[in-house]
């Protein structure tokens, strides 16, 4: 028996947004301390996270249809832009949002494929905002009527684009932009609704401008470039005024610039600053924002790390991270979920689940972990690597235990434990599933079962760890004895499987994967019972099915996470927040949260919403 039931079919709630652990540091300055100096301000995929610093608590400004490019604040702190990136030849939009009410006030279309930077005039009067390489324009927009007022296109035809543009700090008729070979200052004239570029001279100096940032008093703009030299332009001249350091410039390229306090800038017009201070940092620096007058500011680097940097001392004190890389597995140790463990590229994270903290690092350099188990007694993460081996690792330390080497042929892809913690079963590319006898000291190899013809994509064990399931991209899920090391049954779809799950009571599994069917089956005999629309559009990558069997969780390429009725077979709540595919989502042991990760690198937290 066959039935279709569509997902939209009844009234469906909203999953409640409990944290999110994810920042994306490769947006040139996307990360901005409110003028409050009680939030942080940063882009993760499409959404804008606000993050209070002293506590726990975030906000989400949810609008952008595509990934985040640029972000800018409002100098007395009521507003907010955000620019984002689209298809080429469609319209990108900016986003105008409220910061106290959070919510969108307007929505500013014109440039098209990207917007490349955006900047707010001293007096909250108008909005500037630069195009993308496909647009190459710059418009101003009026705040108080949220139309444009005017464009050009923002350099010459001879030279590149402009990549970034700053307001000066006293008049709100002037800007500057700035980018590959060009450096313009702009008059606004209003009653012509015109805008007026002067191009600067910088003589036989060629740069690519990545940063600007404007003196206080509007005395000078300073420009960070590609090839680590810092230049002094007069805006009234629009000469070149200086350039410096003279000796060790900085590598591949100075990002950002942020000038605070007009008595340190009027020490610069005298001469050139030297270094004072240095120190180094994980990942390239991408952004740089003050919190008030620079008593302390904070840093975010393409590593996705953030941190807090105190001017006097000129300590770091690293305030968040997470990953960089599309997250590939989640795993909550057995009957826990004060914690859970993540796994993307190179390195695996142990996390505390109520405080978003990485309590561990473990890195592998060079390698790619696709899958993480605990092991039931807690003593040991076992990971599987794309370089054919399976690692253990210790959950408090991260000390390495021990290492299968050659353990598969076309690298480890799935990885399963059993309960009384003597086993280890491995999926490969090749399609082999391996069965591993774990000892004190020794790893040996029980059994090797060929009979998937592609990668294994998930491996579950039943309770009594007398069968197994293995899903495969081949299009088979095959139920093995444990026992005999043989197959017991095998299924077979026109799909390539990304996930399955036993049902509790382990007399039905639900698979998933490419066609976008969630389908129920027999253990017994692997006859399909019903089938279900499991998505509008995209594969559904992950599956996780609560300790009752009552009701189950999906994610997949459509970004969002379903929690379904098992029984019924309709989705009862929706959760929306991810910007990349989900690759895996879980329920926390006791059913209080559900946990799922994207290709954005993004850990999203969610409200379990049935009393367990």
């Amino acid at each position: 028996m066959d039935e279709k039931i569509s997902p939209e079919a009844k009234e469906v709630a909203d999953l409640e947004l409990d944290a999110v652990i994810g920042f994306n540091g490769h947006v040139p300055n996307g990360l901005k301390c409110h003028p409050d100096q009680e939030h942080l301000i940063y882009p993760l995929g499409c959404t804008i996270l606000i993050q209070a610093i002293n506590t726990q608590e975030q906000n989400f400004l949810h609008g952008h249809s595509n990934n985040v490019s640029c972000l800018t604040i409002s100098k007395n702190g009521d507003y907010i832009a955000s620019g984002q990136v689209t298809f080429m030849g469609f319209k990108a939009d900016i986003i105008l949002w409220d910061y106290k009410e959070r919510e969108l006030i307007a929505r500013l279309s014109l440039h098209k494929g990207k917007i490349e930077a955006l900047a707010f005039s001293p007096n909250d009067l108008y909005l500037v905002s630069l195009g993308g390489p496909d647009d190459g324009s710059v418009v101003v927009w009026s705040i108080a009527k949220r139309d444009a007022i005017c464009g050009s296109p923002a350099a010459g035809l001879n030279v590149g684009n402009a990549t970034t543009v700053v307001f000066s700090r006293c008049r709100d008729e002037t800007f500057v932009t700035a980018g590959n070979g060009t450096i313009r200052v702009w008059e606004l004239d209003l009653p012509n609704r015109k805008i007026w570029p002067t191009e600067c001279q910088t003589g036989q100096m060629k740069r690519i401008v990545m940063s600007i940032a404007m003196a206080d008093d509007d005395s000078f703009f300073y420009l960070g470039t590609t090839t680590g030299d810092i230049l002094k332009m007069n805006p009234r001249t629009k000469l070149l005024a200086d350039t410096g350091p003279a000796k060790d410039k900085y590598s591949l390229m100075y990002s950002i610039l942020s000038s605070s306090s007009s008595s340190r800038n009027r020490t610069y017009a005298q001469s050139f600053p030297k270094c004072v201070r240095k120190i180094q940092l994980q990942g390239g620096i991408t952004s740089i924002t003050l919190q008030g007058e620079g008593h302390q500011f904070f840093v975010g680097t393409e590593e996705s790390h953030i941190y807090r940097i105190s001017f006097t001392e000129f300590k770091e004190t690293l305030i968040a991270t997470c990953h960089f890389e599309a997250v590939q597995d989640i795993v909550f140790p057995f009957g826990t979920a004060e914690l859970f463990a993540t796994c993307a590229k190179k390195d695996i994270r142990v996390w505390h689940t109520m405080s978003n903290r990485e309590l561990l690092r473990i890195t592998v350099p060079n390698m790619t972990c696709h899958a993480i188990d605990f092991m039931r007694d807690g003593k040991s993460i076992i990971s599987a690597w794309n370089d054919g081996k399976i690692r253990a690792f210790t959950p408090e330390t991260g000390r390495l235990m021990y290492v299968i080497n050659s353990a598969h042929r076309i690298g480890v892809t799935a990885i399963a434990t059993t309960s009384d913690c003597k086993r280890v079963i491995s999926g490969g590319g090749e399609g082999e599933v391996r069965v591993w006898q774990i000892g004190c000291k020794t790893q040996k190899l029980e059994e090797a079962l060929k009979e998937h013809r592609s990668s294994v994509s998930c491996i579950r064990v039943k309770k009594n760890n007398e069968e197994c399931v293995t899903a495969s991209t081949d299009g088979t899920c095959i139920i093995w004895d444990l026992v005999r090391l043989k197959r017991n049954q095998m299924i077979l779809a026109n799909t390539l499987f990304q996930c399955v799950c036993y049902h509790p009571e382990e007399f039905q599994i639900i698979t998933s994967g490419a066609d976008r069917k969630i389908a129920y089956w027999e253990v017994f005999d692997g006859s399909v019972i019903r089938e279900l629309e499991g998505a509008l559009s995209g594969s559904v990558n992950g599956m996780d099915i609560t300790q009752e069997g009552a009701h189950f969780v999906t994610g997949g390429n459509d970004h969002l996470v379903k929690v379904w009725d098992y029984n019924e077979g309709e989705v009862t709540h929706v959760g929306m927040g991810h910007s990349g595919n989900i690759t895996r989502v879980r329920i926390s042991p006791g059913n209080k949260y559900i946990i799922s990760v994207s290709a954005d690198g993004a850990i999203l937290r969610w409200k379990y919403p049935y009393a367990s």
